[in-house]
């Protein structure tokens, strides 16, 4: 099995291999902190557009400088290792500034693909892909209505242990 979680680097090199096979490269980017069923419409949303997908995952420190201090509830480490599991996706790398506007231009995405939350005039990078899409959101789905969702039925919890 290759390895999937790459330095911008290993990125640059595998992406040149890949683009002489004449794969269509696509670029998504998230924070991925809870997983949920939203962002696995978004990635196989995202195959349909090209051949190859990377993902972009905002370090720790990045997610805390946009979302606060009490997040990330998973490191780096562990969501990199999850979107690295699916089959879905085949490149994840990390960036620790506040877009990925770099990593983009390092990329250079054939298709960009964003959240339909995103108004296409504010999506970081576009003028470095060559397609940019917007893909709609999976209604009633996203990491901080999960936070809440848990924190309202969970909010206080005993000592009490469950095998799930």
């Amino acid at each position: 099995m290759k390895r999937k979680l790459l330095s911008w680097r290993e990125l640059d090199r595998r992406l040149v291999q890949e683009r002489r096979k004449k794969k269509k490269i696509v670029f998504t980017n998230g924070c991925f902190d809870l997983v949920h069923a939203g962002h696995l419409k978004v990635f196989s949303q995202c195959r349909k557009w090209g051949d190859v997908l990377v993902v972009g995952l905002n370090s720790d420190a990045s997610v805390r400088r946009i979302k606060g201090p009490k997040r990330p509830i998973l490191t780096q480490n562990e969501r990199g290792a999850l979107l690295a599991a699916m089959a879905l996706i085949d490149y994840v790398v990390f960036f620790n500034e506040d877009t990925p506007e770099k990593l983009i231009r390092m990329v250079k995405p054939d298709v960009l693909a964003k959240g339909g939350d995103w108004k296409a005039d504010s999506i970081k990078g576009r003028e470095f892909a060559k397609k940019v899409v917007r893909i709609p959101l999976l209604k009633g789905r996203s990491t901080s209505g999960l936070i809440d969702l848990i924190v309202k039925r969970y909010g206080r919890r005993s000592n009490k242990k469950t095998a799930c």
